[in-house]
């Protein structure tokens, strides 16, 4: 039979202490890690739903907008404001600018963006009837 372990009593109660003091600094860690897990998830199912729609704010007093934006665009800079569907869809009828990169104008349904000029008047997008 294999038997390293020490013949004298004297270090093998060393021995058995450095292991127990080891299993309960594991112990902690474990336990500090199941907290923190179920910390992150309470804080997932508590975080609140991003909006469906953003406006991009401008720089300055007034802050005007300057592009619409799908609430989970990436995109948007961090001056913002959520917007529900009906306002989007206004902003983008009024001639403001979609992203390019979320499409909100696709996906509100504003088919025809392009300002076409008479003077200095833009005409209002054309809405594709929602089925």
């Amino acid at each position: 039979m294999f038997d390293d372990l020490p013949p004298d009593l004297e270090r093998l109660h060393t021995l058995r202490v450095w292991h127990a003091l080891w299993l309960a600094r594991i112990d902690a860690k474990i336990e500090a890690l199941r907290l923190r897990q179920a910390e992150a998830e309470h804080g997932r199912r508590r975080r609140p739903r991003p909006p469906e729609w953003i406006v991009e704010l401008g720089i300055g007093t007034g802050r005007r907008p300057v592009q619409v934006h799908a609430g989970d665009c990436h995109m948007a800079g961090s001056r913002r404001r959520p917007v529900g569907r009906d306002e989007a869809r206004r902003l983008l009828a009024g001639g403001l600018g979609a992203c390019a990169h979320c499409r909100p104008d696709a996906q509100l349904d504003v088919v025809d963006l392009s300002l076409k000029r008479s003077g200095h008047r833009s005409t209002v997008a054309r809405y594709r009837p929602i089925s």
